[in-house]
């Protein structure tokens, strides 16, 4: 009689339900995978038959047919080698079949039986918790799985201890919920000297959850101010640090001591990453823009990045989701980011600042690189200096993150009062109407500065949510033209498009 084995795969940052059955036939000896199994699964055959050989001497002298169910979806990962070895085991009558009913069992095999660590134990403890049964897995990945509450989590390091345990011959307890949190990075916006100007943008982006892009000349502090900025966002909730959190561990990122995400993500990929490398590869394994999901992203030299990947970002910009087809299918990535962008006024950088060997031609070559629409959809833009020595020097310690973040804190409490479910920048029509009502001078005041810097309909929406985001830091309960000004002041300049 065929064993049925409950089990999962991952899709995206999902997982979705696999069942592996598995038949032992009296034909000549050998293992069978189907089912649409890629070749890493099938690859599975000779660990199992090792980590099985290893626990019990031998391994049953019939053709062992594994069929992973449904037979039309396609199944990658090494997750499938604990599922089919129990499979094996339960068709030979070496453990009961009706233990294995409430379970859902997933880890990797080592040879000689070792359950080593899987990616994605978050999305498996909310399938399990979905479809009412047990969670089976590696020891080292239970305590992140057990953080979903009101899941059943069983760990174990080795396949003898669950086959003991499916026998009655030892106890597995449940594993408990743990908090451990990874490191904070240390950070402090009082370490940058100066550049009273970009930290007000810091402190509005981190407020509203507004786009960024600093331009400057190489030093002069752009990528110290994008790493302090997780360091000014809001602490993440329960909710969005277990989202968070299930994304990296859907990518096999998640550090081994830690079960959820303390800070806010910061990514920072090279200017060389592909669009795979940002957006999510053929294996639908989550890329760059997800893995900063409720967090920031920075692309450092931002037009040396290829015009491909600088594009896909349009929708991540605009809708915070990543809409991803591929030939395995077609996959939705959560993308909630604050996006930063940083670039040199010139490709040698020094134009404004020191003597520039540019042309004219290669300045505006250079910064054609970010396109219009990519920049209609940056809400700040800030020019930055570099300091001179004895700026650096004798300038003192600005506000610390803390206090900046009070203040944040402060601003998205305002909006929460509002009725507001997200920040400003996330605002769609309608909300924006309700929750940023403009006065008849405001009004004026932004169809003027529309006319003289060619504004698009987009560029004027973000200028009024970043004037919301102004008057909510400074606790103001309407928009004033003081506010919309500043908001303007913020706009990309024409000669950068």
């Amino acid at each position: 009689m065929a064993a049925r084995v409950f089990s999962g795969a991952l899709h995206g940052v999902d997982a979705i339900p696999i069942v592996v059955e598995v038949d032992l036939m009296k034909r000549l000896p050998g293992i069978c995978i189907v089912g649409l199994a890629a070749s890493a699964v099938k690859e599975n055959a000779e660990r199992m038959r090792s980590a099985v050989t290893s626990l019990f001497k031998e391994f049953p002298a019939k053709r062992v047919v594994v069929n992973l169910a449904p037979a039309d979806v396609k199944k990658d990962g090494t997750a499938f080698d604990l599922p089919m070895a129990l499979g094996v085991l339960a068709a030979d009558d070496r453990i009961p079949q009706d233990r294995l009913s409430g379970l859902l069992a997933v880890g990797e095999l080592a040879l000689d039986g070792e359950l080593r660590p899987i990616r994605g134990a978050l999305s498996f403890a909310l399938l399990a918790h979905a479809t009412g049964r047990t969670l089976v897995l590696p020891k080292v990945n239970a305590a992140a799985a057990a953080l979903v509450p009101g899941v059943s989590v069983v760990g174990a390091n080795a396949l003898g201890e669950i086959v003991a345990w499916l026998r009655g011959e030892r106890d597995l307890p449940e594993e408990p919920a743990n908090m451990g949190i990874a490191p904070p990075s240390g950070l402090d916006l009082a370490e940058v000297k100066g550049h009273a100007v970009a930290k007000q943008a810091l402190e509005i982006a981190a407020a509203g959850a507004h786009h960024l892009l600093l331009i400057g000349p190489p030093g002069c502090g752009k990528s110290m101010l994008a790493r302090r900025l997780p360091t000014l966002l809001p602490p993440m909730t329960f909710s969005e640090a277990f989202e968070a959190t299930r994304v990296h561990s859907a990518a096999g990122l998640l550090e081994r001591d830690a079960t959820l995400l303390a800070e806010r993500p910061f990514r920072s990929p090279h200017h060389s990453v592909s669009v795979a490398g940002l957006v999510g590869d053929q294996s639908l394994r989550p890329g760059e823009v997800s893995l900063a999901h409720h967090g920031v992203l920075f692309l450092d030299e931002a037009p040396e990045f290829t015009r491909s990947s600088i594009e896909v970002l349009r929708q991540p910009l605009e809708e915070g989701v990543v809409r991803l087809s591929k030939a395995r299918g077609s996959v939705d990535y959560p993308a909630a980011i604050t996006v930063v962008l940083a670039c040199n006024p010139c490709p040698c950088g020094y134009r404004g600042a020191y003597t520039c060997r540019c042309a004219d031609g290669d300045v505006s070559r250079y910064l054609r690189r970010l396109s219009g629409p990519i920049l209609d959809r940056i809400d700040l833009y800030v020019e930055m200096s570099a300091l001179t020595s004895r700026e650096l020097l004798e300038s003192p310690s600005g506000e610390r993150s803390t206090t900046v973040r009070d203040r944040v804190v402060a601003a998205r409490a305002r909006q929460h009062e509002r009725g507001q479910e997200t920040p400003n920048s996330r605002l769609d029509a309608a909300e924006l109407s309700k929750f940023a009502p403009l006065s008849e001078d405001v009004r004026d005041l932004l169809a003027r500065a529309g006319e003289t810097k060619m504004l698009s309909s987009r560029a004027t929406t973000r200028a009024i949510k970043v004037a919301r985001t102004i008057a909510d830091v400074e606790g103001a309960e309407e928009i004033g033209v003081r506010h919309a000004a500043v908001a303007l002041g913020f706009r990309p300049p024409l000669a950068l498009g």
